[in-house]
């Protein structure tokens, strides 16, 4: 008797499971965890203001709790839906402690986390699926970023050396040490002032300084930069292509589902019609014959 309780239990929970399940993924409960997310973007830039908070203060205050609310809700219900299988996934992890950091008292030593509640914005990333494949395209360049940095940060130190020895006597304050020399060609690379603040200013006693930089400008900026556009490019471009794979995938097994439901009820059409015939043929033992006309 217990055991036919229990697994009545266990299929009640089963069928809450699925239903809140095909609720939780419907486009239209994600476009209201989006709204949501903007309403609460709002109101965070709203607390800012003097004028809004003196006028409006509570009601921002309760919008707010009722919105986190709604986040804490929801987490629950994808912990209560996936189980265990929800940790495997980044982007509920990223979730999960988006919404943790949210429940932490801000007061006392905490205080500082009140500030950490605008980072509940960041959970757009995780439910626009344009920024999320954006934000998984940098993520899966990170590794081969790294011959770049490499070759980047060894072109650094050849130039900071080289502009150490042929700059650092007249210009200590730009090129005296090899840490000025690094900062100072930071800036060139960034092309931000490099000309009037760092360039010009040493033509005056190097007048050929002009081809160091701009070779330099040249290597960093135009040849080696251009390299990371490139890898995120082509992490951006199979990390889409992923995506269509999956959903390939996905509609391959929906098909199969749907011709597997479409063979199952023909073979019952068919078991109906065979089970039919033979009942038509059969002659009916109280039928009375009919009237020979000849």
């Amino acid at each position: 008797m217990a055991v036919a309780q229990n697994s009545a239990t266990w299929q009640q929970m089963d069928m809450m499971r699925t239903r809140l399940r095909s609720f939780i993924e419907t486009p239209f409960w994600e476009r209201f965890i989006t709204t949501l997310i903007i309403i609460n973007a709002a109101t965070l830039g709203l607390e800012t203001s003097r004028t809004a908070v003196a006028s409006i203060g509570d009601l921002l205050v309760a919008i707010d709790n009722t919105i986190l609310a709604v986040f804490v809700v929801e987490i629950l219900a994808r912990l209560f839906v996936y189980g265990l299988r929800f940790w495997r996934d980044g982007w509920n992890v990223f979730d999960f402690f988006i919404v943790a950091i949210a429940l932490v008292p801000a007061t006392g030593s905490f205080s500082v986390l009140r500030a950490l509640r605008v980072i509940r914005i960041l959970r757009l990333i995780s439910t626009v699926s344009s920024i999320r494949r954006v934000v998984s395209g940098l993520l899966h360049a990170i590794p081969s970023m790294g011959s770049v940095i490499a070759l980047l940060l060894l072109i650094f130190y050849v130039f900071s050396v080289m502009a150490t020895k042929l700059y650092g006597g007249d210009y200590p304050q730009l090129f005296g040490t090899i840490g000025t020399s690094a900062f100072s060609l930071f800036q060139v690379m960034t092309l931000e002032g490099w000309a009037a603040e760092i360039v010009r200013p040493v033509m005056e006693s190097h007048p050929w300084a002009w081809v160091f930089f701009i070779i330099f400008i040249l290597i960093t900026s135009f040849a080696v930069l251009n390299l990371f556009i490139g890898i995120i490019v082509d992490s951006m471009q199979r990390e889409h292509e992923a995506e269509l794979v999956q959903d390939r995938i996905r509609s391959e097994a929906n098909f199969d589902e749907v011709l597997a439901e479409i063979r199952a009820l023909r073979r019952e059409v068919d078991s109906i019609k065979g089970g039919a015939a033979p009942r038509a043929a059969s002659p009916d033992p109280q039928a009375k014959p009919a009237p020979d006309k000849a």
